[in-house]
């Protein structure tokens, strides 16, 4: 049996952080792996949908050019073209990635499904390994809920939809979180017929409530959109496939189309890992239970990224790996804050925010909220932006910023000065003392903080 110094659970973006760092350590690394190298993000998630999707909003600007007295058509969508980009660009991140493991000395990879069995041992491929520390970055997979005839039929998913070399007609997406809203936007632009049912009363049901409401409304003009609409059953149709929906009254709606994409969420591969073997109970949903230093319950073991269930991007994810090689290797510790992650959701409009909502926020304190839309910066009517807008939730007593939300153009891009505020002390100030180029967009920011009350 081998022993390493430190043995990573999952080659992805986070799981790899932990890797390069035990490495620059010198420290011998056992890496594990059971899929492709890249995870979940390079591989089915971040790479692959954000270059899809930056095709969809060029055709959306296309669609918009009216508003601004320019006539544009678009003459064709070359779907296999835009897929073919996409998967270009997976494989030379997932290239990449392994040509920088197989030059890196001290490090062992095993290509394939590791199991504890016995504490600080796994076993991969009938190899059986221990390590000094371990870290799990085991990811998760695609949540498929209990729907009767689902298991009947062909669905896609998040990571099959990528391998499609035809545009579909028409697709059935169920679910209206972040997966179903930004594959929603990117398949109508594309030219199929969307049909999007949510089982809860919002879509994105972690913003704002009038976030929310103002994405529904501009979804709604590209595509029939449900919410308060249960799944009941999948079944084949005569072409395609029929999706019942149960609404909140009762009734009940059958759903046509060519495919049916499942988002109704994530699941922890905690559950392939055979973890209670090591003294690890899972929690929630499968995901890994760890404290604010991504402590485990076992000594010398952190789990992180999407295995623990909290605040999955890849940016958090890469936060955590640094917090816990930390405070594996250093006996002052670092905290992790699972509630300052900012994220951005890059459907059409785009959303981006940061910390609490207004509703959590009044949970504990006493706030001032302050609105602003992009209309009321010169830039925003240059751009003839009349929807979108922003949110601040500031504590009234301090000037700590505690949340901050942006539905509209570029909102991932103006959400980090309020991001980079919140690390010096949160203090409202910090943007509101600092000079700000005029007319830039950054003036939402600005005018969103000077209407607090």
């Amino acid at each position: 049996m081998k022993e390493y110094d430190a043995v990573v659970v999952g080659a992805g973006d986070v799981g790899l952080g932990i890797v390069f760092s035990a490495l620059a350590d010198d420290m011998r690394v056992a890496l594990i792996e059971r899929r492709d190298v890249g995870g979940t993000c390079v591989n089915v998630g971040c790479v692959p949908s954000k270059t899809l999707i930056f095709a969809a909003d060029r055709v959306m600007e296309i669609r918009e050019a009216g508003k601004l007295g320019i006539a544009a058509d678009i003459k064709n969508i070359d779907f296999n073209s835009v897929m073919k980009r996409m998967r270009e660009a997976v494989d030379f991140g997932r290239n990449s990635i392994r040509e920088a493991l197989e030059s890196s000395a001290n490090l062992d990879f095993y290509h394939g499904e590791g199991r504890f069995v016995d504490h600080y041992t796994l076993e991969v491929k009938d190899e059986r390994i221990k390590g000094r520390k371990i870290f799990i970055a085991s990811g998760t997979r695609p949540f498929i809920p209990p729907v009767k005839g689902l298991d009947g039929v062909n669905y896609l998913t998040n990571e099959t939809l990528l391998k499609l070399e035809k545009k579909p007609d028409s697709m059935i997406i169920i679910g209206g979180g972040y997966i179903g809203v930004e594959y929603a936007h990117f398949f109508e632009a594309m030219g199929t017929a969307i049909t999007l049912a949510e089982k809860g009363p919002h879509l994105v049901l972690h913003e704002e409530p009038e976030i929310s409401e103002l994405l529904k409304k501009e979804l709604k003009r590209r595509m029939k959109v449900l919410t308060g609409a249960e799944v009941v059953e999948v079944k084949r149709g005569r072409s395609g496939y029929i999706v019942v929906v149960r609404s909140d009254e009762g009734g009940t709606e059958e759903l046509m189309g060519d495919e049916v994409l499942i988002a109704v969420g994530r699941k922890s591969n905690a559950d392939l890992l055979d973890i209670e073997k090591t003294g690890l109970q899972a929690g929630r949903a499968n995901f890994i239970d760890v404290n604010d230093y991504l402590e485990t319950g076992r000594e010398n073991i952190w789990a992180v990224g999407d295995a623990i269930g909290r605040q999955m991007f890849t940016h958090a994810g890469d936060k955590e790996a640094e917090v816990a090689w930390h405070n594996a290797t250093h006996e002052e510790k670092l905290r992790m804050d699972f509630v300052n992650v900012p994220h951005a959701v890059f459907t059409y409009p785009q959303i981006a925010s940061v910390g609490l909502t207004e509703e959590k926020a009044r949970e504990g304190h006493a706030v001032l909220v302050g609105r602003a839309k992009y209309s009321d910066t010169v830039k925003g009517t240059a751009m003839v932006e009349h929807e979108g807008f922003a949110k601040a939730v500031v504590e009234k007593e301090t000037g700590r910023i505690l949340g901050f939300h942006i539905i509209g153009p570029y909102a991932p891009i103006l959400i980090q000065e309020v991001v980079n505020a919140m690390i010096h002390d949160n203090d409202v100030s910090y943007i509101s003392e600092s000079m700000h180029i005029f007319p830039a967009l950054s003036g939402l920011i600005t005018e969103t903080l000077e209407n607090l009350e």
